[in-house]
């Protein structure tokens, strides 16, 4: 089933109602994506939730980005899918820049939620994502100019994600071949420029008091742990989860373990009503 829901700016917001009794839980994906990527936690989460993905404006192929998609945008997306679920408050699950997203989202409309899972969230600690001079976006940008969206993918898994550069040649052979991330491949990159477009987001993101789950892989980039670790520090209601074995797409290769995180936090916010 899908739900749709009109924006304060006359776009329409849209997500995929799972189905599921109660509590609700809100799966903001990752980037290059639409949804479809959490289907299968999704699937172990509605036995005893409600579960509705939100297909996250930035990756709407149906709306033009000649004018720069923003966070702000983003969260009024979030938020217009809540009011049509009743007003909340949801449970946030939130992946990469898709959790970045739903701190915005807490911080936008507190009242809106009742906790949060974010994975791996790529928040802006220090230097930002695409380096001091922003030479990193315009390398990836330069490569979309030029019709060639497996080397944007490259540089950007690269260089901004950190994965080792074999590992980046494979991405970008694999994009480069699959007509949908093809399609996407633009709006991770201005993903990624939203994100640096953010900035230092701590002092605010440290008046989020419902209860958040700041979850990681031992064996994602380093430098991920080290934004949860920055996260750990300001948000009041944090606590750390880690999954061994695992690295950025625990999603895909044990959805059991991550539904089971975001199933006890959903428990636990629903118990303390």
């Amino acid at each position: 089933m899908i739900i749709t829901a009109k924006t304060a700016d006359g776009t329409e917001a849209r997500a995929i109602d799972d189905g599921g009794a109660g509590p609700v839980i809100l799966v903001l994906h990752p980037g290059l994506d639409d949804g479809a990527s959490w289907a299968k936690v999704a699937a172990r989460l509605t036995a005893r939730h409600r579960v509705v993905r939100l297909h996250r404006r930035r990756y709407r192929l149906d709306l033009d980005q000649d004018t720069p998609c923003t966070a702000a945008q983003e969260v009024e997306h979030v938020l217009a899918v809540v009011r049509a679920l009743g007003g909340g408050p949801v449970v946030l699950a939130g992946h990469s820049s898709g959790a970045v997203i739903a701190l915005e989202a807490m911080v936008a409309a507190p009242a809106a939620f009742s906790g949060a899972v974010l994975y791996e969230p790529p928040v802006v600690i220090g230097p930002p994502l695409g380096g001091p001079d922003g030479e990193i976006h315009r390398r990836a940008r330069a490569a979309i100019a030029a019709d060639r969206p497996g080397r944007a993918m490259r540089v950007f898994v690269r260089d901004t994600v950190g994965l080792p550069g074999w590992a980046a040649l494979l991405v970008g052979w694999f994009v480069a071949g699959t007509p949908r991330l093809r399609a996407l491949a633009p709006r991770q990159v201005e993903d990624g420029v939203a994100m640096d477009a953010l900035g230092v987001r701590l002092d605010a993101y440290a008046g989020i008091s419902v209860p958040v789950v700041l979850l990681g892989g031992d064996r994602s980039p380093a430098h991920l742990g080290e934004r949860l670790d920055a996260l750990e520090r300001v948000l009041p209601g944090a606590r750390r989860v880690l999954l061994t074995g695992q690295g950025h797409s625990a999603h895909a290769k044990a959805p059991d373990r991550v539904a089971e995180v975001v199933a006890a936090l959903a428990a636990e916010v629903s118990h303390g009503r």
